[in-house]
């Protein structure tokens, strides 16, 4: 199930990230920020009213609070990906965002941030980074 969700949630960025970048075309960053974050909201909202409706106050029981960013993050992450994407295009942008979430996820796993377990460097996985990188470079070749 993990790399089915992890298939379908691959897919539906690349397609909103076009979608995004398209909206903003005729409108403004921030106001299809704006839209995004909004219509995600309706939709959450109504998904957690049908699946239980925990209560919204354990939120506030989040040990850390810094993990209560993630939408703010959520707002840089659309503004980001749609001037990637009117920059360079769908593919290249998100080879880019992979590579960098990768490398980034890897980070946080081999020091243990975030409270993520450490995991033990291995030069496998550098490697494997190493190759897609020579693989973007290969995908935009000339």
């Amino acid at each position: 199930m993990g790399i089915i969700c992890s298939i379908i949630s691959g897919a539906l960025m690349s397609i909103q990230g076009v979608f995004n970048t398209r909206v903003t075309e005729s409108s403004s960053i921030w106001v299809t920020n704006s839209y995004v974050q909004l219509t995600g909201f309706i939709v959450c909202v109504i998904a957690w009213f049908f699946t239980g409706r925990q209560n919204i106050g354990n939120l506030l029981k989040v040990e850390n609070k810094l993990y209560l960013t993630g939408g703010i993050l959520g707002a840089f992450i659309i503004f980001t990906v749609v001037k990637g994407m009117s920059a360079l295009g769908p593919a290249y942008t998100v080879m880019l965002i992979l590579i960098s979430q990768l490398i980034i996820a890897y980070l946080i796993e081999l020091f243990g941030f975030f409270g993520t377990e450490q995991i033990a460097f291995d030069w496998k996985k550098l490697i494997g980074v190493l190759v897609m990188i020579v693989g973007i470079i290969v995908f935009q070749w000339d």
